[in-house]
């Protein structure tokens, strides 16, 4: 916009004054420079690509050592959730009828990809009838990352079931997938633990635990190949 000063001579009645005030003209067309903002639709694919997969990894950094709390609710994305229920999910497919090939392991990937989902949305859905102050995608963005610690569980158990199978491999397995569950139940309350009142922290609590902690049993039950 393109501002001036501009004075009329005024007349009325006989007696001569003046009067002044400023005129706005939007500018066609020509850019001005320093008001000029930055347009992602002009960035390489490239830069784009490689500033969100830093974002995601920052955030699972974060996840890993949870200590600033607002990291993972400033900007949220479904990226990394996503990511992880589909390794989950592909990780813990066709477990049982792997070896007589009777089940292509659909249904099972089907139903750890809605069981991450929806038990994110229900939870979430609880935090916000308790009245904590984070929006619906924050808190399953939190949540959905927060799913690393079991992930990283489930690929170490998945490891471990190449050798022979012994008590004190299955011990192994429950330990390491149990650690993986305390460390997300850990994180996912560090970062919406602020966002309840005070008095109702509890009651969102045990959601997130529950949830956790059937995904984290998944991955003792169903590695069993």
């Amino acid at each position: 916009m393109t501002t001036f000063d501009a004075k009329y001579d005024m007349y009325p009645a006989g007696d001569v004054g003046v009067v002044e005030g400023e005129m706005n003209i939007p500018n066609r067309g020509v850019p001005s420079g320093d008001s000029m903002e930055f347009n992602t639709l002009d960035e390489p694919i490239k830069e784009t690509f490689m500033r969100d997969l830093r974002a995601v990894g920052n955030k699972f950094y974060h996840v890993l050592i949870p200590r600033e709390k607002t990291s993972l609710l400033k900007e949220w994305d479904l990226w990394g959730p996503l990511l992880l229920c589909t390794l989950m999910a592909t990780f813990l497919q066709g477990s049982k009828d792997h070896l007589d090939n009777t089940n292509d392991g659909g249904p099972e990937f089907a139903e750890v990809f809605v069981l991450v989902w929806i038990g994110a949305a229900i939870v979430t859905l609880n935090c916000k009838l308790l009245g904590g102050n984070i929006s619906f995608f924050q808190s399953v963005c939190v949540l959905g990352y927060c799913l690393f610690p079991i992930a990283l569980a489930l690929i170490i158990c998945r490891l471990i079931l190449f050798s022979t199978q012994t008590t004190f491999l299955f011990f192994l397995r429950l330990v390491i997938s149990m650690g993986g569950f305390m460390w997300a139940t850990f994180a996912a309350t560090k970062f919406l633990g602020d966002s309840q009142p005070a008095g109702r922290k509890a009651l969102a609590v045990y959601p997130i635990c529950l949830f956790y902690f059937i995904l984290s049993w998944l991955v003792v039950s169903h590695s069993n190949v």
